[in-house]
């Protein structure tokens, strides 16, 4: 069987945007893009969106551990994204975490 990195969290955080709202989300994940890359466990932050689905909005993020990751969520600004934002702007999110399976 492959090994598998424990340590570092891979999360898949995949916004659907609520009718006519897709642009309005982007630049409001966009927003949050420059402070996640500064802190200190932030491996990979990505966004997309989806080809085929233009409303599903995802950020694909590699994190140093799970402590990392449980900080960066606690961050003022993603507190603030999920409680005031979202509701405004998502019809529905699913937020996964992974571990990353080694070549």
């Amino acid at each position: 069987m492959p090994n598998k990195n424990t340590t570092q969290v891979v999360c898949i955080a995949e916004f659907f945007a609520k009718e006519g709202k897709t642009d309005e989300l982007i630049d409001a994940l966009h927003v949050l893009m420059k402070p996640t890359h500064a802190e200190l466990g932030c491996i990979r932050y990505e966004l997309n969106q989806r080809a085929d689905q233009p409303n599903s909005i995802t950020f694909i993020e590699k994190w140093k551990d799970k402590q990392a990751f449980d900080e960066h969520c606690a961050t003022p600004y993603i507190a603030i994204f999920f409680d005031q934002v979202r509701p405004r702007l998502v019809d529905h999110f699913e937020v996964k975490l992974y571990e990353e399976i080694l070549p």
